[in-house]
């Protein structure tokens, strides 16, 4: 299936490039979530009458992740879990518990925008995490997990 993109996507192409993708990606995410046009002569002329209000718009949503990772860079978020004396969460820190931790601090993160290549933390101690607030604008965050004493803390 080819299709005209009507932003910038990862790992696919750029704003007005022509794709081919498999139908199934087109028909039920492309096309519904309006990342991309089925590539026709009408779509083509559709495209080209609007391609400055798309640029505009697509430069638009850039700058306003610059902003925002300009305002999470270098910030450390604090996280307490209950943990055994060696240091081994009993559970978990993964994207929810980072997103509370850093509407705590007045943050704007949302969970989907967190990437923990490595899966969830495990363990106590300081690990990053990146952020990613826009296809092209990527930033990190340092989380420290500490042992929580008791559970009602």
């Amino acid at each position: 299936m080819q299709v005209i993109l009507l932003e910038k996507i990862k790992s696919l192409g750029d704003l007005g490039d022509t794709v081919k993708v498999r139908p199934g990606y087109g028909r039920n995410f492309l096309l519904p979530q309006g990342k991309a046009l089925p590539a026709t002569e009408p779509n083509r002329k559709v495209f080209e009458a609007r391609k400055a209000e798309l640029v505009k718009k697509a430069q638009d949503s850039v700058n306003a992740a610059k902003i925002r990772a300009e305002k999470l860079a270098g910030k450390t978020l604090t996280i307490k879990a209950l943990a055994s004396e060696e240091g081994k969460l009993y559970g978990s820190v993964g994207p929810a518990e980072i997103v509370d931790a850093a509407k705590a601090l007045g943050l704007d993160v949302d969970k989907h925008e967190i990437d923990m290549v490595d899966g969830p933390i495990r363990t106590t101690g300081t690990s990053t995490v990146a952020v990613v607030l826009h296809s092209e604008v990527q930033t990190s965050l340092t989380i420290v997990v500490q042992e929580q004493k008791s559970a009602a803390a």
